[in-house]
């Protein structure tokens, strides 16, 4: 299967490192070689990079990983296709714009029976992939339920994991899911993630010799929480989501976790 990486920060950060670890996964220590993506955002506007060619050998891959790009929330994702052929429309991250903000969402696992959910009206897929269908169908699912922008963004957030309850019973769905301002994450089978604040240390990547000293390259007041399918670093502790799980990340806090409401 895929597997994600999402990041949420209280201040622009840079996601080099975690990035680096997760390229060496696309093709060369893992065998999700069938395309790669990652949207940082920006403000209200994001910037989106995507290629159908493996993580670890695409050159958009090496720009992208040369030009450290800082943001507050990123997304991206590592493709072993299962549903729809490898190409660039169905790459993740997909993106769709509601109440006037670009919407980011990846996917891992794999749904059955997916024709089954009620064809979305407002937005439509691109490609054929399973992944973009359900983030199609969520989103409508959404707008429907909520024709403006409710002041409770948490409650929005909400609806979506019961809706997400309904694509786990077709299958593997775990998602990563922001609109820039919050960073939602949603398991079924596996994802991990961790909180780095003040006092930082160092951490190694697991798939390639990179060793980082955080506390030389943030502020006491820096919050980061980074979100991947498997623990991208092997001195840190990662704390595992159970079945049916969903977090909600802001500016990098843990704001919610249905596993304590």
């Amino acid at each position: 299967m895929c597997e994600l990486l999402g990041m949420s920060a209280n201040v622009p950060t840079d996601i080099c490192f975690s990035f680096c670890g997760l390229l060496e996964r696309g093709g060369r220590t893992g065998p999700h070689k069938d395309g790669w993506g990652i949207t940082f955002y920006e403000g209200k506007g994001c910037r989106s990079f995507k290629d159908p060619l493996p993580s670890c050998d695409s050159e958009i891959a090496r720009l992208v990983r040369s030009y450290p790009i800082k943001s507050r929330a990123v997304i991206s994702h590592i493709r072993q296709a299962n549903r729809g052929k490898v190409s660039l429309e169905n790459t993740h991250p997909f993106i769709r714009e509601m109440w006037g903000r670009h919407w980011t969402y990846a996917h891992n696992g794999q749904l059955s029976n997916y024709k089954s959910l009620l064809k979305p009206e407002i937005y439509q897929p691109v490609g054929n992939t399973d992944s973009e269908l359900a983030f199609c169908w969520l989103m409508d699912q959404v707008r429907q339920k909520y024709p403006t922008k409710p002041k409770n963004m948490q409650t929005v957030f909400r609806f979506i994991a019961k809706q997400a309850e309904t694509l786990r019973g077709l299958g593997v769905f775990n998602m990563l899911l922001s609109d820039g301002v919050y960073l939602m994450a949603y398991c079924t089978s596996k994802l991990h993630w961790i909180t780095r604040r003040a006092p930082f240390g160092k951490a190694t990547l697991i798939d390639t010799d990179w060793v980082i000293d955080f506390q030389e390259e943030t502020t006491p007041d820096d919050i980061v929480s980074v979100i991947a399918t498997e623990p991208l670093t092997g001195d840190e502790t990662w704390q595992k989501m159970g079945t049916g799980e969903f977090l909600l990340f802001k500016q990098g806090e843990l704001i919610f976790n249905s596993a304590k409401a």
